[in-house]
């Protein structure tokens, strides 16, 4: 594929390092114009924003690291710290930590789930663009938009393509969820009256859709004809459900519309 995006004065600029610097520039802006649309800006957000920076990045370096570790065997750690992938969803958990940690540091003690779910969102599609160039698209597929790479692009480039095969452009296809998931939520945000919901219902959403479209990626399966995303997504995804459903219990997902109409009975 295109594992470099350009050379500046003689340094190669990786396309995925690329997008995923520009990926958090595009996050702290939609974070800081969310926080400032709802007066909840507040310089204690500070250490959360560095929280989830830094949670993020050792969180889905590491577990990049752990997955070459049991697949490779411990002398590639080494190489997975400094030159492999990373995991979102290992950044997600790592930003989710990271986030806690600043909150404790920093004593803040609101809720920031709604600033940071549209913030994630665009910024995970913007990073998504870096994977897409450079890495394997997907498995392979007769769907007539299915993407060829020749041999010579095959390797060592794409390791993981199959040359001469049309595969699943399965970035592009999270590429598309992500940014219908941020129109969503900029579209009816403030339609979720609990503070945190936005980003529960963001994650649920996401979860489903993850698990649905590894099958078109080109990640080994591991148990059951899995992979390790969606043996990750099956122990963690009834926690969500148990949180959706406490929250759907206690009337959180009532529109504000819902919310604002009097008591009948009342004037």
């Amino acid at each position: 594929m295109y594992p470099t995006l350009f050379t500046l004065v003689g340094v190669r600029v990786a396309s995925h390092d690329f997008f995923v610097a520009l990926a958090f520039v595009v996050g702290f802006v939609v974070f800081l114009y969310e926080a400032r649309r709802r007066r909840m800006w507040d310089e204690r957000l500070i250490p959360v924003i560095a929280g989830v920076i830094v949670g993020g990045a050792i969180g889905g370096r590491l577990a990049g690291v752990i997955d070459a570790a049991t697949q490779d065997g411990v002398g590639a750690i080494a190489w997975a710290w400094s030159e492999g992938g990373r995991s979102i969803l290992g950044g997600l958990t790592g930003a989710y930590v990271g986030g806690l940690i600043g909150k404790r540091l920093g004593g803040y003690s609101g809720k920031t789930g709604d600033l940071f779910a549209p913030a994630v969102a665009l910024g995970l599609a913007v990073g998504r663009i870096g994977c897409f160039l450079a890495e394997a698209p997907g498995r392979p597929t007769t769907l007539p938009w299915g993407i060829r790479v020749d041999a010579a692009a095959a390797l060592p480039e794409c390791p993981g393509c199959v040359a001469g095969l049309p595969m699943h452009p399965s970035f592009l296809y999270e590429i598309g969820f992500l940014l219908l998931a941020f129109a969503a939520m900029m579209l009816w945000r403030d339609r979720i009256q609990v503070p945190g919901e936005l980003f529960v219902l963001f994650l649920a959403a996401y979860a489903v859709f993850r698990f649905g479209v590894e099958f078109t990626r080109a990640n080994p399966a591991d148990v059951f004809g899995l992979t390790r995303s969606q043996l990750f997504l099956v122990v963690v995804s009834p926690l969500l459900v148990r949180r959706l459903v406490i929250s759907a219990r206690r009337g959180s997902y009532r529109s504000a519309t819902v919310l604002a109409q009097p008591a009948r009975g009342t004037t």
